[in-house]
């Protein structure tokens, strides 16, 4: 398992440097949020998505994947009643697909910008997000992506909430580079009984894609109630060998100090079952 850090975390730190303070700190690679790089990262130029690669591959470190994929540029919906935007939307989601491919990346994250429009009900919201995840099922296949719909937690949308919700569309569009994945804050908070029991039911099935590692705090992996070591041994105990990613939302004492605590803590689970 390749260990990566959300990039977020070391804004506005330039994006060679947060490449470069990432290795430093022992990250694999580093998950990219794309509105970090640009203001329409799905424009970016061919100069500036090798610029970008060049500098993770100069300071040791990979461009594992993008999550936080519809906050650049503005206005983005996969619910929304407008047909036009939900086109764009889906044709920006396309756009972001190639751009992981040739940033060296593998996989997307999918969470953000799905809600109920007033007066509609949550199922024609839940339709519109298949459809979009739907069109762009071809795409991420031809680019080698694994396309990934996260489940957010219910403080957080109200559309795809759990594992389950989010296989039964996987299941649906049944195209193997749209699978789910698993976020320990928001799992913590919708799944039943321990992280570990839900990763011994679902990683069997082939549909996690991913594992983002916070705390139901959203806080850093450590920094709040949630015992790590259990989850981990339920990925070694499931052959997991995908990437994971350290993903907190709340920063103590800020991004930089959050990033370097998180891989001290992680490194230091892992040790244990090196030496097991």
């Amino acid at each position: 398992m390749r260990i990566a850090l959300c990039n977020e975390l070391l804004q506005p730190m330039p994006f060679a440097k947060q490449c470069e303070y990432a290795a430093a700190l022992g990250y694999d690679g580093l998950e990219v949020a794309p509105y970090t790089l640009s203001a329409e990262p799905h424009r970016m130029t061919a100069e500036a998505r090798a610029a970008a690669r060049r500098a993770a591959s100069d300071a040791g470190i990979e461009i594992v994947g993008l999550h936080w994929l519809l906050t650049a540029p503005k206005g983005l919906s996969i619910t929304t009643p407008d047909d036009k935007i939900r086109g764009w939307t889906v044709d920006v989601m396309k756009g972001l697909i190639e751009l992981s491919a040739d940033l060296g990346g593998n996989y997307l994250i999918h969470g953000s910008h799905r809600e109920i429009a007033p007066g509609e009900t949550r199922e024609i919201a839940m339709n519109r997000a298949h459809d979009c995840f739907s069109n762009i099922a071809e795409t991420a296949q031809a680019c080698g992506q694994t396309y990934c719909i996260e489940p957010l937690a219910t403080d957080s949308t109200l559309v795809i909430n759990t594992i389950s919700e989010a296989v039964a569309i996987v299941d649906s569009i049944g195209n193997p580079a749209v699978i789910t994945m698993f976020d320990c804050n928001h799992a913590a908070k919708m799944e039943n009984g321990p992280l570990s029991d839900v990763l011994d039911h679902w990683l069997p099935t082939g549909k996690i894609g991913h594992i983002h590692i916070n705390d139901r705090t959203r806080g850093g992996p450590g920094q709040g109630n949630e015992r790590f070591a259990p989850i981990f041994a339920a990925l070694f105990r499931n052959g997991y060998s995908r990437d994971i990613s350290i993903e907190p939302t709340v920063y103590v004492p800020d991004g930089i100090g959050a990033a370097a605590r998180a891989i001290g803590y992680v490194r230091g689970v892992l040790e244990t079952f090196d030496q097991a």
